[in-house]
């Protein structure tokens, strides 16, 4: 042998060596104590691991892993020579391009590879959850029978619908370790023939079960295209060619049950599938994520309340997806893991693969299908992670109000009286600014249930937009974005690895989730008494709306159905006229039953429990967008300190015309002059007439809902119809 040769065999040694040592170490000893799944050790464990062999066995599994290595890697390049190791590619950063793909646009981006997508990152039934104080699924038996139980569980999660059977599981990295075989079980929910063996069922199914943000990482680092460690510590990553929810590819099986219950028609955002088809789209989601040699599965939990709280099982593809439903959902105890049992609702998260677009009701390459009877959720065709939040949060929608507990697309945050206030409102009204408030704690920043125990939180994490973020305006979302924090589809400096939230190359729809104890005041655990104050905000860029208004019962609920707020229009062809945005119960997109019905809990859980209704208006005054002034947010807190205080109840009112509401003639703090609109207008007949279409555009919106009847007599329907505006 040459003496190139053999500095080069030496060169490749070494360069294995670490790997094989971490990898082989970890595989003979992982502590059966551990409830998760441990696919590697820390360096400074190595010396406790090889405390249980002899030299002569750690040598000889050595000289054999490296060999192995060295044939595998000689033998996949085709030449004979391993692959020497590089470091990542260099990614140029085009700043020309500007393609911006908004959240439910469902459009792709501009790039037309995959490798153009990367180069745009760089620049420079009921649930049976027991209770409190209850034996578990798992409480009084072996661990060993317990993993061996867990195993059986996720199996039959994957179980196909032809083979009927689930896939043969083991615990761990395909890279790590030899699998040990799990018999097949038999998925309960599948009665199907037995058909011959093909090659799926001669290969295992690896779980990586329940990892840690730090093993996510390293998975999402080694494996992930477009995964980075940015200057802050979050984990960037790309969600592909979509970058916001698709809802127009949003399935809902209907059935002798949906058909009745859930709300369907003009208006309604539930597009239905049979069930055939829906077991079409499931067979074909599961045979992709069996087809690969790992799937990563959280077992988690919805809902703070833990009389009221739902099980769900996550099974996806992507290290990224794992790690944003550790965030989004509430992370177990390790005591709750072992007695989490069957879940109560399975997501199968198989986006990097596309539905048949021969299939029936598919109209493009991604589906996102709920089945509620068999409590189940299938996601194809897009790798967009906000589709298993808002899911799960559909799901949320259906199954709490049979519980008669009333699920809320809101924010919440209560005063260290205990006094907890609700914030509705869409995109630009201010809800997540107003609901973050240093002198109160947070609950929850976008989803909740209102419950006869009072407010709870649905989720475990906040889902924060990060388009032009920045530390001076949202300080608690700049800090919040650290080790353990997802970063979606943001620009960063490819040496620096600095953020520039600025940036909208790849969308302006960057997302960042963490979890919520990122939040300094975040209250753990996230509940509250019942509500005080129930607020719906609007930006009203047509400047017509008041500050504020108090709200009777049936204005709250007319307003809650409407859930208004105006866009403000571009200007490429100079200023024009704001577009009025109305989403029913300020949440259209995940609600399942008719929007009276949510509004009708909403009524009588403030009527039961006292709470006051109150709209206001962050948007114009003085004019519309573009002759009059945005109100400035000083007013508006001080508005909100009115309304936490209580001293607002006690003030002055006066009642506007066609709107009819009821508007403070004093608020400490703020001037008098703006609190009723027409003061603020110097041309009166140009407010009236804006006054008048605004309330047009509300008529016409509720004519979708006043065919509804809400009671045996109708007379709530016509309460609410009677609240809207009269002209």
């Amino acid at each position: 042998m040459t003496d190139i040769s053999r500095r080069k065999e030496q060169a490749e040694f070494r360069g294995f060596t670490e790997s094989v040592i971490l990898i082989e170490i970890a595989s003979w000893k992982i502590s059966p104590s551990k409830q998760r799944n441990d696919i590697t050790m820390h360096p400074n464990s190595i010396l406790n691991a090889t405390a249980h062999f002899s030299l002569a066995h750690f040598s000889f599994f050595f000289r054999f892993q490296l060999s192995k290595s060295l044939r595998e890697d000689m033998a996949a390049n085709g030449t004979g020579i391993p692959t020497p190791r590089s470091p990542l590619a260099r990614i140029l950063t085009d700043k020309k391009r500007d393609a911006i793909c908004h959240d439910d646009s469902g459009k792709a981006v501009k790039a037309q590879t995959i490798d153009e997508l990367h180069s745009l990152q760089r620049k420079r039934s009921a649930p049976t959850t027991p209770l409190e104080g209850t034996q578990g699924a798992f409480a009084t038996v072996s661990e060993d029978e317990r993993q061996r139980q867990q195993l059986q569980s996720i199996s039959a999660s994957l179980a196909s619908l032809t083979r009927g059977t689930g896939p043969k599981v083991v615990r761990g990295d395909p890279a790590a370790k030899s699998p040990q075989a799990v018999s097949h079980v038999a998925h309960h929910h599948v009665e199907a023939p037995t058909i011959s063996v093909s090659d799926s069922s001669l290969k295992f199914t690896h779980v990586l079960y329940n990892l840690s943000p730090a093993e996510l990482y390293e998975q999402a680092i080694k494996y992930e295209k477009g995964s980075f460690i940015t200057s802050s510590g979050a984990l960037a990553t790309m969600s592909g060619a979509k970058t916001g929810r698709s809802p127009r590819d949003k399935r809902i099986v209907i059935d002798d049950t949906t058909q009745d219950e859930l709300w369907w028609g003009k208006g309604s955002p539930n597009i239905e599938i049979d069930e055939h088809t829906f077991m079409v789209n499931r067979e074909r989601a599961v045979d992709y994520l069996n087809s690969l040699d790992k799937v990563f599965v959280n077992d988690q939990f919805l809902n703070w309340d833990p009389q009221n709280r739902i099980k769900v099982r996550i099974v996806s593809a992507r290290a990224y997806h794992s790690l944003f439903m550790h965030n989004m959902c509430i992370r177990p105890t390790i005591e709750e893991l072992e007695n989490f049992g069957t879940p109560d609702f399975t997501i199968y998260n198989a986006g990097q693969f596309p539905c048949n677009r021969y299939t029936h009701y598919m109209t493009s390459s991604t589906s996102i299908d709920l089945n509620l009877a068999r409590r189940e959720m299938v996601i194809l065709g897009t790798q967009y992670a906000g589709e298993m939040k808002k899911g799960l949060f559909s799901v949320m929608h259906y199954l709490m109000p049979k519980r008669q507990i009333l699920s809320l697309h809101s924010g919440c945050n209560m005063g260290k009286d205990g006094d907890v206030a609700l914030f509705f409102g869409l995109s630009g009204t201010g809800k997540t600014t107003l609901s973050t408030d240093h002198n109160r704690y947070l609950i929850g920043d976008d989803e909740h249930c209102w419950s006869d125990n009072g407010v709870s939180n649905i989720e475990g994490g906040c889902y924060a937009k990060c388009i032009d973020l920045s530390r001076e305006k949202e300080p608690d979302i700049w800090n919040a974005i650290k080790f353990g924090t997802v970063l979606e589809n943001i620009v960063f400096d490819e040496y620096t690895r600095e953020v520039d939230y600025a940036d909208k190359s790849v969308t302006e729809n960057t997302r960042a989730a963490y979890p919520i104890e990122y939040i300094p005041n975040a209250k753990i655990p996230c509940v509250g008494p019942h509500p005080k104050n129930v607020i719906l905000l609007a930006c009203d860029a047509f400047g017509v709306l008041p500050p504020v208004s108090k709200l009777s019962l049936a204005q709250t609920m007319y307003h809650f159905i409407s859930g208004y707020t105006a866009l403000v229009a571009g200007t490429e062809d100079g200023i024009k006229e704001p577009t009025a945005t109305f989403s029913a119960c300020f949440g259209a997109a995940f609600i399942m039953l008719h929007p009276t019905k949510y509004a009708a809990m909403l009524a009588e859980k403030m009527q039961k429990h006292g709470a006051t209704g109150w709209l206001v208006n962050t948007g114009w005054s003085g004019g519309s967008y573009g002759t009059g002034n945005r109100i400035k947010l000083a007013y508006t807190r001080k508005i909100i300190d009115a309304i936490h205080s209580g001293s607002l109840l006690n003030a002055t009112y006066e009642k506007t015309e066609v709107f009819g509401l009821e508007i403070p003639t004093a608020i400490e703090g703020v001037p008098s002059e703006i609190l009723h609109p027409e003061n603020t207008w110097g041309d009166k007949h140009a407010y009236k007439n804006t006054l008048l279409k605004l309330a047009g555009l509300f008529k016409n919106n509720f004519e979708t809902f006043t065919n509804y009847k809400i009671g045996k007599d109708n007379k709530l329907t016509e309460e609410i119809l009677a609240a809207g505006p009269n002209f």
